[in-house]
């Protein structure tokens, strides 16, 4: 067995211990039996296998009439290993067992991990029962990762990688190598540094990296000759050897299978000359003898209450018995409620706790996305409103399609925002799909055109293919479209260089007025491994990214997902590594002519009726300032701006406005008390919040201090003067019954 593979007993090596060997006719102490295993322990170590089991067999019978678990489990780990040791692998499987039977009952992950450890061992390198094996090392890591025992667990993924290897299971045991090579120099053990270069040589021999092998199988022969491991030197000259075979080299494979063989010789007669077997045979004979005791003393307890015949006293007894038992659980049971009426009030207490920082974590957040949501919608006020304005004000670009794209991609990126900061929202399907007219051919377009920065960055070519076979206009959420279309081409132009990019819709059927389009998007880029397909559409992940490429949020598919889950439906994935990957979803929009044209024509309404209003603007951000006043400058309107609330009172009191826009964050005085102090002047012209925030967060406040409307930036002008119409006509309505009443 390889010399890395030696029992798990440091820890309790490297502990102080006595020369106790009970000579005592009365029980010792817990102090003084684990000062005995520690001495089994120290003889096992030094191949006095006699003394070591003779000294076990007594510390295990002295551990079972204390009955500590911790105690029972070490002995039986010592007996154990020193079959292990003496070539009696059944016997040793046996006993490990035993012992970890008994190692579960206690709280101790060190003992637990050494057990199964010594288990992996012998199922992996001497019965070859390899699932056995490493499923006993994978618990072992477990424990050592609980009990956060670096060490501990740089030697387990040791073991397990050699399993693997062993096996000729590589790509599996490649994680577990990998990680010792970042660890070993920190937390590692020198007796292990032969096994891993052995390791590493055996890998890059497999994966056909000949030099890296070859320098790692010589580095793991030289420190095996400087050192004291010669099992694990033996092993590197065979594995060598396979290795120089592999290659053609048959003379120098000749001359390190001979070492191999010498070697692991002097290793079997060092082993044979320190077999014994008489204390082992003793150690089985105990065994059976506790056995036997147990069913002697179950014999005379029955013979003394067999003497116990006569009636009278056997009904006293008897009725004595089961008056002081009921006596005895009452009592408990009284205990028991009382634990656990403890144990119920902290356990309360703990989850009131646990409540209350769930409620306070979740406070945070909300008001954190709350923060993070004004704050972006703020700037893309500006870049949609300035947009707006370089395409009225300059007429030859009309038709340009970098102002297009630049249109396009600040709302797609609102809508991106709004999607992200509100995940939760996703996941609960609280969104709501729209119902508008567009042409699909349209939409790709206009996503192909926003990414053609990524396309020309990359060097690639997007091709769109759009079946004949689809009408002219569907109906649906073609922001929603767009937005999957968005995430799921600018992936394939990020993981594609030098190459091409195709992008096709096709008719695959029809029921009634549904449309089922099936979407594709094929890229000839780098590929997705089969073991990373499942978990890319999860939240956060990114795989195969290295340090400078392929950068983003991790967002972007795990929000694809959840948004074809409202279309109801669902996305899958073609991908082979080096070859290149396919993405396809199928979407069923409706087709009807008649309400299409409906939608169409109602698209823009002009309710301004060519009226001239008088506005006050409350705005603190002077982008904003400018946007707004264009927007309502161009509608032949009047715009007043004021910088905060206390210019807005004052200007107030000397002049008389149709409408007041009020944003909400301001400095000095928000737009809140400055609706409220206006109200309490007795002032009543409609008073719309214009702001960044959420409806939801400030609709109920709003209404309070008196605002009459919201409107959410960006915003279309279109819905703005729909509004300010809607509120200066309830305004003239209101004023006009009151005259009346008059």
């Amino acid at each position: 067995m390889p010399q890395i593979r030696t029992f798990l007993l440091v820890y309790l090596l490297l502990l102080p211990f006595s020369n106790t060997y009970f000579a005592l006719a009365k029980t010792p102490t817990k102090a003084e039996i684990s000062a005995s295993v520690k001495l089994s322990a120290k003889y096992l170590y030094s191949d006095n296998f006699e003394k070591s089991l003779e000294t076990a067999r007594l510390n295990l019978h002295y551990a079972s009439i204390i009955k500590d678990n911790y105690l029972i489990a070490a002995s039986y780990n010592i007996i154990a290993a020193n079959f292990d040791e003496l070539s009696e692998f059944e016997k040793a499987i046996f006993f490990y067992k035993k012992g970890l039977s008994y190692a579960i009952k206690t709280d101790n992950n060190k003992i637990k991990n050494w057990i199964n450890n010594n288990l992996g061992n012998v199922y992996c390198f001497e019965k070859k029962q390899y699932q056995y094996g490493i499923r006993y090392y994978k618990k072992a890591l477990e424990y050592s990762q609980k009990s956060a025992d670096t060490s501990q667990i740089v030697f387990t993924k040791l073991n397990i990688a050699w399993a693997y290897f062993d096996n000729n299971q590589f790509n599996e045991g490649f994680p577990y190598l990998k990680y010792i090579n970042k660890f070993h120099t920190k937390y590692g053990d020198e007796s292990t540094i032969v096994a891993l270069n052995m390791l590493n040589g055996m890998y890059y021999s497999h994966i056909e990296e000949n030099n890296k092998a070859e320098s790692y199988f010589l580095n793991a022969i030289k420190l095996g000759n400087k050192g004291n491991e010669k099992s694990d030197l033996s092993y590197s000259h065979q594995e060598y050897s396979k290795f120089l075979l592999k290659k053609g080299n048959y003379k120098k494979a000749y001359e390190n299978l001979e070492h191999y063989n010498k070697i692991s010789d002097e290793i079997y007669n060092d082993k044979l000359l320190k077999k014994t077997n008489v204390a082992g045979i003793n150690l089985q004979l105990d065994e059976y003898k506790r056995e036997i005791d147990k069913i002697e003393t179950e014999k005379d307890l029955q013979y003394q209450s067999l003497r116990k015949s006569r009636i009278i006293v056997t009904l006293f007894i008897m009725i004595l018995l089961i008056l002081l038992l009921l006596i005895y659980s009452l009592y408990e049971n009284n205990n028991f409620k009382k634990r656990a009426n403890h144990d119920l009030t902290i356990a309360n207490e703990e989850l009131l706790i646990a409540k209350n920082r769930a409620e306070e974590a979740s406070s945070a957040k909300t008001q954190f996305v709350s923060t993070i949501s004004h704050e972006l919608r703020t700037p893309l006020y500006g870049v949609v409103g300035i947009t707006n304005m370089l395409l009225d004000e300059h007429k030859e670009l009309a038709n340009s399609p970098h102002l297009s794209s630049l249109k396009f991609s600040a709302r797609y990126l609102l809508s991106l925002v709004n999607d992200i900061l509100q995940i939760n929202k996703i996941e609960e399907n609280r969104i709501v799909l729209e119902s508008l007219a567009f042409n699909i051919f349209d939409e790709i377009d206009m996503v192909k055109n926003s990414l053609s920065f990524i396309s020309q960055n990359h060097n690639n070519k997007i091709k769109i293919i759009i079946d004949r076979k689809i009408p002219e206009y569907l109906i649906g959420d073609k922001l929603r479209l767009a937005q999957i279309l968005m995430n799921l081409i600018s992936n394939a132009l990020k993981f594609t260089k030098n190459g091409e990019v195709i992008v096709s819709a096709t008719l695959v059927k029809v029921e009634g007025q549904s449309h089922y389009i099936e979407f594709k998007i094929s890229d000839n880029g780098v590929g997705i491994a089969t073991v990373d397909q499942e978990k890319i559409f999860e939240k956060f992940v990114q795989v195969g990214r290295k340090d400078n490429d392929y950068q983003g949020t991790g967002l972007g598919l795990a929000i694809v997902k959840r948004l074809l889950e409202l279309f109801k439906s669902e996305i899958f994935l073609e991908s082979q590594v080096g070859i290149g990957t396919t993405f396809y979803f199928t979407i069923a929009f409706d087709y009807d002519p008649r309400r299409t044209s409906e939608i169409i024509n109602n698209i823009k309404v002009d309710l301004s009726a060519g009226q001239i209003f008088k506005i006050l603007v409350v705005e603190d951000n002077k982008i904003n300032q400018t946007v707004t006043k264009k927007i309502i400058e161009k509608n032949n309107c009047s715009c007043f701006l004021v910088d905060d609330g206390y210019q807005a009172l004052d200007i107030l009191s000397k002049d008389v406005f149709d409408v007041i826009l009020m944003d909400i964050n301001m400095p000095l005085i928000d737009g809140f008390e400055t609706t409220r102090k206006i109200r309490l002047k007795g002032i009543q012209t409609p008073i719309i919040a214009l702001t960044a925030f959420a409806i939801d967060e400030i609709c109920e406040e709003a209404i309070a201090v008196g605002m009459n409307d919201i409107i959410i930036k960006p915003f279309e002008p279109l819905r703005l003067f729909q509004v300010i119409n809607e509120q200066i006509k309830k305004a003239k309505n209101a004023t006009s019954i009151v005259s009346d009443a008059s």
